[in-house]
């Protein structure tokens, strides 16, 4: 097949019910969850996390390393002797989005969850995401949430507020 026979593929439309949301097989990077009583006083709360929300020990292991903030898939590949088209299929097939598509969304909400209940600089939320640099961190966020990383790190409702205003004083 010659460079000039390949022809960009429509996108694909999964006509089936996929098996998992992003939010069913979303692996929390947080063990714990900070809680208040009535008191005031600050207690912990263990998070379980589901490490094999799927089962299918191929994407597992790809949902482990997206939440370490690794996302080449090329060399994920290369560890179960893959093509890049394969995973991007398997994660079609299970999740009805494709590859890309998919990778994205878990990089944000990861980013989210750390800009929102972490205090790391950007750069390090940046790194730990898998988004990049400081600088592509800041202009993915924009793009995709129409605001910028600091804006996102603000609480938006009342019990967010009292959260952080219980944990400054």
């Amino acid at each position: 097949m010659t460079y000039s026979s390949w022809k960009k593929r429509p996108p694909r439309k999964f006509r089936g019910k996929p098996q998992w949301t992003l939010d069913e097989v979303y692996i929390s990077p947080f063990t714990a969850r900070r809680r208040y009583d009535e008191e005031g006083v600050m207690h912990y709360d263990e998070v379980e996390r589901r490490l094999h929300p799927t089962g299918v020990e191929v994407m597992d292991h790809y949902l482990r390393r997206l939440t370490e903030g690794k996302d080449e898939v090329k060399s994920f590949c290369k560890i179960y002797g893959l093509r890049t088209e394969d995973m991007d299929a398997l994660i079609f097939i299970l999740t009805g989005m494709s590859g890309p598509d998919f990778r994205m969304a878990y990089q944000l909400r990861l980013a989210d969850d750390l800009l929102r209940y972490t205090d790391l600089p950007l750069a390090e939320v940046a790194h730990r995401s898998g988004l990049g640099s400081h600088t592509n961190f800041c202009v993915v966020i924009r793009r995709e949430r129409k605001q910028t990383p600091t804006e996102r790190r603000m609480p938006n409702t009342l019990d967010e507020i009292s959260i952080c205003i219980r944990h400054c004083e």
